[in-house]
């Protein structure tokens, strides 16, 4: 089969495309176009023997896309919302707008950012929700392909590494990120902890037992990887998940763990913990925001960025903001 000719397309067909991958269903699809099921059917039809390829199939009760409508729909659903936002650009007023956006961030970002955001929304934009999803990775781009978050807020090393590592190759990059401020690793235990005498030094630290936050839950992190370059290794005998949690264990335990220093003083249990210098030098600790491009362009999207950028130059150095 020849190659599909772009110049004779119908584009209408690849809104139908769209509107059916997003819904997996044929009727919801024609009711959410303002069409008939047999139009969906009859454009789908079209679409797939223009492209040779069955696009969609029945399964159960819904639809099942196959491996090619799967690999072309980011490309044309990115498209259509360009197309749409250049040619019928919306402009976003917060004190009008009633919408909602989605936040993936881990606890401890939460609980510096979050509070400005709320005193934000209700000065400016109170019919405006947000919703704060857990961070349980630290790359956060196929939740922001899927659309599973507006904004993903954290410390993704690898994925800046990437992204920059694609720019200077010259290659287009479906994401974009912005500096909102460095943090600091601290070793955090009890006031009264026998190790809280003194200046903690490595051999310590390595043979205490220790708590690990997690998001995936994989009992190794960062400070390990730090560790394991000089030779050496700690014990971890518990993982958890949430920041918040790792504090409330070591303020009633022996344990040890490693939390942003700027977090400790928003736990409400600071007075019962004693912050130590790690013993060691691990990398610096950038803390990003993360979105996907086609984001870029919506007026909505930038107040949020902007919103976002606000709070954290509020509680941080006010140079830490660098656009990329």
């Amino acid at each position: 089969m020849s190659p599909p000719n772009f110049r004779t397309l119908d584009l209408n067909l690849l809104r139908v495309f769209d509107e059916v991958m997003a819904e997996r269903s044929l009727t919801r699809a024609a009711r959410n176009l303002s069409l008939t099921q047999p139009a969906v059917s009859n454009a789908l039809r079209r679409l797939r023997e223009t492209l040779g390829d069955e696009l969609v199939q029945r399964s159960g009760q819904g639809m099942a896309p196959t491996p090619r409508a799967r690999a072309i729909w980011p490309a044309v659903r990115e498209a259509l919302q360009q197309l749409q936002s250049s040619l019928m650009p919306s402009e976003f007023i917060p004190a009008e707008a009633n919408t909602s956006f989605v936040l993936a961030m881990a606890d401890a970002t939460a609980a510096e950012l979050i509070p400005g955001l709320t005193d934000i929304l209700e000065q400016e934009a109170p019919r405006v929700s947000l919703r704060v999803v857990p961070l349980t990775t630290r790359d956060p781009r196929r939740m922001l392909d899927e659309e599973a978050c507006d904004l993903a807020v954290g410390y993704f090393p690898s994925v800046l590494a990437d992204l920059t590592a694609g720019a200077q190759s010259g290659e287009p990059q479906p994401f974009s990120h912005l500096r909102l401020y460095d943090g600091e690793y601290v070793c955090v235990m009890r006031r009264d902890h026998p190790l809280a005498r003194s200046p903690l030094t490595l051999d310590q630290f390595c043979a205490a037992r220790h708590m690990l936050v997690s998001f995936s839950g994989r009992p190794y992190g960062f400070i390990d990887e730090s560790l394991a370059s000089l030779g050496r290794e700690r014990r971890v005998v518990l993982t958890v998940n949430q920041f918040f949690t790792a504090g409330l264990v070591v303020a009633n335990s022996n344990l040890l763990t490693v939390l942003p220093r700027h977090f400790v003083r928003v736990t409400g249990i600071a007075e019962q913990l004693t912050l130590q210098p790690l013993p060691f030098d691990v990398s610096p600790v950038h803390v990003d925001a993360v979105w996907h491009r086609r984001s870029q362009q919506r007026s909505s999207h930038l107040w949020l960025r902007q919103a976002v950028m606000r709070v954290a130059k509020q509680s941080f150095q006010p140079d830490s903001d660098h656009p990329s």
